[in-house]
């Protein structure tokens, strides 16, 4: 397993590398299914755009944590999670994931890996609250914020277009001490 960083029993954490940027993982972010619910395949994304990403995500490591979901059989690269704007002073951060690889929908992947990179949000990185944003049409996040324990502050409503539609973003968050309970 190369380069890595968290291991769980299914996936395991690695630093995004040059070698993820394939023509695989753009066809993820251009695939209206895989990002039924968040803000690509609005736009057309290129190799081009993937590689400033990559840069930017390089120039940005100590405030935005972008690791790829890879699978331990193979090593293949099958999605990437992140804690984002991360605010040292406040010590919060943002937590998005991508799970590109449909092959390995449903399988309890996006939880594994969700609660490791929580556990080293706390743990490793001294957070004290995690947030995310979904739209409220997003019941799979929707569980999934649930299984990582946070509960849903507010609603921003009307905040997203996506697919011909206004719809709101439902927010939720997790505190250390709620989330090592």
């Amino acid at each position: 397993m190369n380069n890595l960083f968290l291991k769980g029993d299914t996936v395991h954490l690695r630093p995004l590398q040059n070698s993820d940027l394939t023509s695989e993982y753009v066809s993820w972010l251009n695939d209206a299914e895989v990002c039924e619910f968040n803000s690509h395949a609005v736009f057309p994304y290129t190799k081009e755009k993937m590689e400033a990403y990559y840069q930017h995500v390089l120039q940005t490591f100590s405030t935005n944590i972008v690791l790829a979901i890879a699978d331990n059989l193979n090593n293949e690269h099958i999605g990437n999670i992140a804690l984002q704007n991360i605010n040292w002073i406040n010590r919060n951060a943002e937590y998005a994931i991508l799970l590109g690889n449909k092959n390995y929908w449903g399988k309890g992947i996006a939880s594994e890996a969700s609660i490791m990179i929580c556990q080293y949000g706390f743990d490793r990185l001294n957070l004290h609250r995690i947030y995310c944003g979904t739209s409220s049409k997003n019941i799979g996040m929707q569980k999934l914020a649930a299984k990582m324990k946070m509960k849903q502050e507010g609603i921003r409503k009307e905040a997203m277009y996506k697919n011909g539609e206004f719809v709101d973003i439902v927010e939720y968050g997790v505190l250390k001490t709620d989330f090592i309970k």
